[in-house]
Formats: C-alpha cells, sequence, structure tokens
C-alpha cells in the first residue's frame, strides 16, 4: 500500500497565490518522490486555482493528496457554489482568448469534477482531478 498523505494551502484571492501554490506544490511532490509529476500537476493545480481565485471573491484553497489507492488528487476550492462552466474540447479551446483552463484539466488528468463544498463559513465548491502515478 503506498505511503498517504494530505496537505491543503489556505490562500487569499490574490492572483499571486498561483505561483505560491505552484511552488509549493513542486515542493511536496519532490519530497514524497513523485517528481514525474511535477510538470503535469503544476499545470494543472495553476489552472484550477487560477480559476478560483479570478472568478471569486473571497478566499481559496489548494489540497493536494495521496490516495490508498496511490493516485495524487489535486483539488482548488473557491466561494463560488455554482458549477464550473461546460467543458470546451481541446481542439475548440485552443481557439479562445479565456476558458482554457478546463480544457487543458480534462486533456492532461485522468480524471476530473467538481462537487459542492463549504470552508470559512461560506459556500462554494471544489474543483479536482486525479493523476495516477506510474
Amino acid at each position: 500500500m503506498p505511503e498517504t498523505w494530505d496537505y491543503t494551502l489556505y490562500i487569499p484571492n490574490d492572483l499571486r497565490a498561483v505561483t505560491v501554490c505552484r511552488r509549493t506544490l513542486r515542493l511536496i511532490l519532490t519530497l514524497h518522490g513523485l517528481i514525474g509529476l511535477v510538470d503535469t500537476a503544476e499545470l494543472l493545480a495553476a489552472e484550477l486555482v487560477s480559476n478560483a481565485v479570478r472568478h471569486t471573491k473571497g478566499p481559496a484553497a489548494l489540497r493536494v493528496r495521496r490516495s490508498p489507492e496511490g493516485t495524487v488528487w489535486i483539488g482548488a476550492w473557491d466561494t463560488d457554489p455554482e458549477r464550473p462552466p461546460p467543458r470546451q474540447s481541446p481542439g475548440r479551446a485552443t481557439e479562445l482568448e479565456e476558458g482554457r483552463g478546463l480544457a487543458l484539466v480534462t486533456a492532461c488528468a485522468d480524471y476530473w469534477g467538481w462537487r459542492p463544498s463549504a470552508r470559512f463559513g461560506e459556500r462554494g465548491k471544489y474543483v479536482w482531478c486525479e493523476l495516477a502515478v506510474a
């Protein structure tokens, strides 16, 4: 059974938090011997966190965990309880100025989804994705 762990980084509504999240995620994965996932995980976390910060007014959070099954789960919580916008196909997303984030998540993650969730006493949602560990 693989080692399990769970980290949560609470962030302000500030675009600089995206960089803090990416660097923190890189450190977590490197220290746990998962350097092969770093580039893809950073891209996914940056998309999820930037959506959380750009499209809401409240605080946000990045959660990274390794499940007992061995997958790495990356989730971003924000204060908007509404469903994320419909997915764009990766081909269509390259034509757009904005809205490419979830298409990248769809293309790079093994699975992704969302669910309503509450933190900080506020309603919101988690948008998450999974990466299999080779």
